[in-house]
């Protein structure tokens, strides 16, 4: 949801559709001008264009698949975050048996050892230990420490319980969250493929009640485990949902809106309700003040979902591109109906001869992306940048612990960054340029993620937390905008013939760098500074080699492979759209309905 401007891209081999968790539609939304593949839903695009504005493009049923759009954002927000708060990992130290009488604070702060309170515990009946003015006298001796062998005692984070307070995945435990949360995305990468390659069978409907299922299975099962290789198994089942439980309902809704109203409505739907669920999703873990409990009240609401079957129409381009013509027809009387209209006969005959005569042109194959050099380096750039977006993105969002606030504060400070950047990119991306955009986001992010690390590692989260509190919810911000703007360039770079296998490559491989997210937030067990320090780096890498690509802003787009090996030939790394002439041979609309499906 995830989730800048970008529309759902469409494999045009698999058939698999992709998207950001937090998709943002460009403001100039054109008509489609490109060749599609050999399994294209576009071939019939004006047929389904003209059938919707018979039966209502903008009435009262785009209103209700609005209503349930914004549903399906709320769930899939809770889905993806909400496992965030499964793992907060409290302030802990050696529980000490012979002291239990004693204030835990006076245990944490006077009867265990300075140098490593949380792992470590003196070697001795600390009831020995003289007093000296109520405080352990320890001169004289030569202390030596050993590992707790008594468990830990916690200060619950707004007296919250998660997982690893309750089975101590502390000290010599501590990679155990790391291990479940990558299964989560090992599950993503493998439920991506799987079941958008399902949707190209059997409908994008049945794969989104399915992938909605999957994650509320997966969540349920979750509650009911007790060690690691089964609650990893759930959370990888759970993960198999992601992208999907989202993705589908955004190319139903996408298909029925008129597409000059898709950036009001459906920008209006993910900007208000993700960012709304976002800053929700941890106050509703404080309120259920346990993680199990916590988990069932952000699952269970997906229960409804089942009952979209009866009120969220097919995919009409899908049913056409299986020779389905009668049961679009029936998809679009639905809406007509819905919306106080009635289709007139002749529009009915004239779509019915248009779609038997509707024939797809033949594509090329994926790995001419890297037979030539210059569209090679391009493919190759644009790989390493949908990774360091990718993984930036995830562990940014949820590099909350440490930094001198309570985490639930954090993720929702930073939240409140997602609807700003989400109108910085409708209000600039075609003003300034998707290089500018890209490289000068990126760079925000890096520089003040860096910052956020400098500050922790030379002073202290706790010494100013403002300070760091401020330079993660700017560094987030940059993410933010450069994520959700990234889809869209690379779209626009990739050859048409090859687009959908292409961006559908990269977003897959961008998407399993998210595996070493929680392994990169796991180096804060040696130091709270290396996350930052480390995406921060990445991210200046990746603006960087964003000034290596072309700009595509007011330029014709790549059509052929040769076409992409010679696009953007002589331009220099410091050319940018808001300092050149627009391309006379370019289309009026340059956004992203004209790359795809």
């Amino acid at each position: 949801m995830a989730h800048g401007d970008t529309e759902v891209t469409r494999d045009d081999v698999t058939g698999v559709s992709i998207s950001p968790p937090v998709p943002i539609i460009s403001a100039t939304d054109g008509d489609a001008d490109t060749k599609r593949g050999p399994n294209s839903e576009r071939g019939s695009a004006m047929d389904v264009d003209k059938m919707l504005a018979h039966a209502g493009d903008f009435g009262r049923y785009q209103y209700l698949l609005m209503l349930l759009f914004s549903v399906i954002n709320i769930l899939s927000t809770f889905d993806y975050f909400g496992q965030l708060f499964i793992f907060v990992k409290p302030e802990y130290w050696c529980h000490l048996p012979e002291l239990a009488h004693l204030p835990r604070g006076d245990v944490r702060r006077i009867w265990s050892p300075p140098q490593d309170a949380s792992c470590s515990r003196y070697d001795t009946n600390l009831t020995t230990v003289g007093l000296v003015n109520g405080t352990p006298d320890w001169r004289g001796t030569n202390w030596t420490l050993r590992a707790c062998d008594s468990g830990w005692d916690y200060n619950l984070t707004d007296g919250y319980r998660s997982i690893i307070s309750e089975l101590h995945w502390v000290c010599d435990d501590s990679w155990k969250p790391a291990v479940a949360q990558s299964m989560f995305f090992v599950g993503s990468v493998l439920g991506s493929l799987g079941l958008g390659v399902m949707s190209d069978h059997v409908g994008r409907l049945p794969v989104l009640i399915l992938a909605n299922m999957l994650a509320l299975a997966g969540n349920v099962a979750t509650v009911f485990t007790s060690g690691l290789p089964e609650f990893a198994f759930c959370r990888m089942v759970t993960g198999l949902a992601t992208d999907n439980n989202f993705v589908m309902m955004y190319i139903i809704v996408l298909e029925y809106m008129r597409p000059d109203r898709r950036t009001l409505g459906l920008n209006l739907c993910i900007g208000v309700f993700h960012t709304l669920a976002c800053i929700a999703v941890p106050w509703v873990a404080i309120w259920a003040g346990y993680w199990r409990l916590f988990l069932l009240m952000i699952t269970l609401p997906n229960i409804v979902v089942p009952g979209f079957y009866f009120c969220v129409p097919e995919s009409a381009s899908w049913l056409l591109s299986k020779g389905r013509v009668q049961q679009a027809l029936k998809c679009f009387r639905r809406v007509a109906a819905f919306n106080g209209r009635t289709l007139p006969p002749e529009v009915i005959q004239t779509f019915e001869r248009s779609a038997k005569l509707s024939v797809p042109q033949g594509t090329g194959n994926l790995l001419g992306l890297f037979r030539t050099p210059r569209l090679r380096r391009k493919t190759c750039i644009l790989i390493f940048k949908s990774m360091v977006l990718t993984l930036c993105f995830d562990a940014i969002s949820r590099n909350v612990d440490g930094l001198g606030y309570s985490p639930f504060v954090m993720f929702s400070m930073t939240s409140l960054t997602k609807f700003p950047a989400s109108l910085v990119i409708l209000l600039l991306q075609d003003r300034l340029g998707r290089k500018a955009m890209a490289s000068g986001s990126l760079l925000m992010s890096g520089v003040f993620t860096i910052a956020s690390g400098l500050v922790i590692a030379f002073v202290g989260a706790k010494s100013v937390p403002m300070v760091t509190a401020a330079l993660a919810v700017v560094g987030r911000f940059g993410v933010n905008i450069a994520y959700s703007s990234g889809a869209q360039y690379a779209a626009e770079l990739i050859p048409t013939e090859v687009r959908g296998q292409g961006v559908s490559a990269i977003h897959m491989v961008g998407y399993a760098a998210t595996f070493f997210s929680s392994h990169i937030l796991y180096l804060a067990n040696y130091s709270r500074a290396i996350p930052e320090l480390v995406l921060g780096s990445l991210s200046i890498i990746g603006a960087a080699l964003c000034l290596l690509l072309p700009e595509t802003l007011h330029r014709t787009l790549p059509v052929t492979l040769g076409d992409g090996e010679a696009f953007g030939e002589g331009e220099g790394i410091w050319e940018f759209a808001w300092c050149q002439k627009p391309d006379k041979k370019c289309h009026h609309h340059n956004s992203a309905v004209d790359l795809v499906s």
